[in-house]
Parts: C-alpha cells; structure tokens; sequence
C-alpha cells in the first residue's frame, strides 16, 4: 500500500524550526559518539560511491549497506539509510566539480528522521538514536517555534553541535495561503553593492526605516572593510592567539549580513502586504560571470549576498500570500519610467540618473526600482494571462479552427 503524503506537506510551505537541547553531560557525549559514527560512516560509503561511480541512491544503497555496517561498528540500521541518502544528496548536484571522493567533517550535522528520533510534545522532549542507545533531552526555544512544533506536521531534521550548544533544526511545512492579486501594482526593489535595496518609493534600505545599530550602507561598508582588514591581519601574524581570535571571529561577518538581509524582505514584505501591492526583484542569476569587475572590486561583487536577500523575500511574500515576480534586470538603470528611452548616456555618473530626451532626474537606484515596479506589473500579467500577449498559441490556433464536418462541406 502506497503511502500519500498529506495536503499540507504536497502543496505546502516548508520552513526550518530550530530548537536548543539541554542535555546532561552523559548524554551529551552520547550525542556526540552519534555524530561522530554518522559521520565517519557517511566518508565511508562516499569513498565506496566514488570508487564504483555509483551515485543514485537506490544502486548506492545496494552497493554499501552491508559494507559499511561492517565496516563501522555500532552503527544502526536506519542510520547507515541515513548516511546512504546524505552521501547520494551530496553528490547530486556536484557530481562534475568533484575531483576526489567527498569527505564529511568529523563534527559536522547529521540528519535524523522520524525512525530516528520521536517528540513528546506534551513534555518537550525529544527521543534521539545514538550508539549507546536512545537519549530523552528537554529542547526548549521561542514560543512560536514550540507552537509550530506542537501543531505542523514535521520532517527531518539536522543535529547540530556548535560551539557546545546542541541544536535541532527541524524541518516544518506551513499551510500555504492564497496569493492575493496585486491591485495596487508592486513594489520595485533594486538591489546593488553601495546600496543593499532600494525600493520604487524611495525607501534607502539599511537606513532610517530599518530599527537597529546599522546607520546605511555606509556603515555596512565600514564594518566589511573593518572585518576584512582584521582577518587578514590576524592571518598573516599566525600565531596560536591569532588563530584563536580567528575562531572567534568567525561567522561574524555573515551573521551580520544576514540579519539584514532577513530585515530588508521583511520590510519590503510588510509594505506590499500593507499597501496591498506585490513584489518585484531583478533576477541576478549568473550576473558574477556576466560582470567584468575591477581587481580592486572583485571581493565586494562576490561577498554580495543578493541570492540571499531573494530567497528571503520569495518565501516571506509565499508566507503572506503576496505575488512575487523576478523581472529581466537588463537597462533597468538607464531606462526612463516616464518616456521609456533607453540610453547609457542617461547615466551621467553612477548614482545619478538625467533621462536626455524628456529631463526626468533622481538616483539611479530608485528609477531603477520604479523600473523593476513596472516590469514586474507586465510579467505578471504575463504570467496570469498567458494569451494576453498576441504570441502563437497552439490552444488558441487549435481553438479557432473551424470543425472537419463544415471545412469539408
């Protein structure tokens, strides 16, 4: 008998919960002998996977199952599944970049499933495999992420030890709601380097409208410069302090980065929720290969995180039921939004915007989102009514044909 997932998980939207275990010292370095075994025997059958070129899960799983729960003692049944699917995950998308067999940190998240692991909701608690057997650990975390626990169907979910905390990121899948039609068009976003976002109303984001120590993008610009030039200080020093300091410092930078980005879409999320508008982003994919960087600029271009700040919008508007559309990127800062005259001479300078044909002047950035704005009204159209266009259709054209019986009559 076929198992069916639920409507939620089908059409549904998936999240990440994650909660923070308290274990007792035994238990956890129960945990860790788990995390351990997982991993070693994942870098087994990974070695196996590279030296038969067999990489689909199900061959795979045929090839390495007995050897590795030889091969690693202590290692469950359902664990040594676990370690067969992560290694074939691993090599699925990176299969051709790979030049040796795919090696997994000692210390590194290992996934557990529901024949892993079990919830007791009622007591918070969560029931985790481990080599010595099972361990019951109190988890404990915001109060919507334990409502989400208690209410959401769950998935897998990644055991984590960072830093001496242990945390269970835990994979959720929310209703998903209605997109609501965009009746009062979309909110432009333009995103850039000197400036993170900028809205089609003028918005300068991070800045006054963002709450938080980050002033502008000036100030983001300063601490990344100050980050970068204490790395490489310390790099080069290489004593055991620096080295410290390094590990202490690491993550920092990202974590900044992140936090405004998650600022960022939510601002823009809640002003086209509150405006009853959609959103509009460019779509920047491949723009690193496209764009011919000077030496001195090469690290800003690769350390912008706009992939990011995209994914974070897409799945906030999915969540409040707001129409989110990625629009061709191409002249949108030296189109004009009230002639539409297109030239690279409307660019007099890299913040400034003059159109040379009706004299329509402001920052580049914000013609550009108002240019994202208007695009995104078109694609979307496009999208929702797509025989608007007067391309060939091969509906319509079967449509229109008159019946066999009154051609031949």
């Amino acid at each position: 008998m076929a198992i069916r997932r639920s409507a939620t998980k089908r059409h549904g939207l998936p999240t990440i919960v994650q909660l923070r275990l308290t274990p007792t010292p035994v238990q956890a370095e129960a945990l860790a002998g788990a995390v351990l075994l997982c991993n070693q025997a994942a870098t087994v059958v990974s070695r196996l996977a590279w030296q038969h070129r067999t990489f689909a899960v199900v061959e795979l799983h045929r090839l390495a199952y007995y050897e590795v729960r030889g091969q690693v003692a202590g290692l469950g049944a359902q664990a040594a599944v676990r370690a067969i699917a992560r290694v074939a995950g691993a090599y699925a998308n990176r299969r051709a970049s790979k030049k040796r067999a795919h090696i997994f940190r000692a210390h590194g998240a290992v996934p557990y499933d529901a024949r892993l692991m079990s919830f007791n909701r009622d007591a918070r608690t969560v029931s985790l495999w481990t080599p010595t057997g099972r361990v019951t650990v109190p988890c404990t975390g915001r109060p919507e992420d334990l409502k989400t626990i208690e209410a959401l169907p769950l998935g897998e979910a990644d055991l984590v030890c960072r830093r001496g905390v242990w945390l269970l990121q835990v994979a959720v899948t929310l209703a998903k709601p209605v997109v609501r039609e965009p009746v009062g068009g979309f909110v432009g976003v333009d995103q850039g380097v000197a400036n993170l976002a900028v809205t089609s109303d003028g918005a300068v984001l991070p800045g006054p409208a963002l709450a938080g120590p980050i002033g502008g993008n000036g100030h983001v610009r300063t601490l990344r410069e100050r980050r970068h030039r204490q790395r490489r200080r310390l790099q080069k020093k290489g004593t055991a302090a620096a080295r410290r300091v390094l590990r202490r410092l690491s993550g920092r930078e990202r974590r900044l980065m992140t936090d405004l980005n998650h600022q960022i879409s939510t601002f823009v999320v809640r002003e086209a929720e509150r405006t009853g508008r959609g959103v509009a982003l460019e779509d920047l994919q491949g723009i690193r290969g496209r764009v011919r960087a000077h030496r001195l600029q090469r690290r800003t271009l690769h350390n912008w995180a706009f992939a990011q700040q995209i994914t974070f919008t897409r799945y906030k508007a999915a969540r409040a039921g707001i129409a989110f559309v990625l629009v061709d990127p191409a002249y949108t800062s030296q189109a004009c939004p009230e002639c539409g005259h297109i030239s690279r001479a409307n660019r007099p300078a890299r913040g400034r915007f003059v159109c040379t044909r009706c004299g329509l002047a402001g920052h580049a950035d914000h013609i550009a989102a108002r240019n994202i704005a208007t695009r995104g009204i078109a694609d979307w159209a496009a999208i929702n009514q797509p025989h608007a266009t007067g391309l060939p259709s091969p509906r319509r054209d079967r449509e229109s044909k008159p019946p066999d019986s009154a051609s031949g009559s």
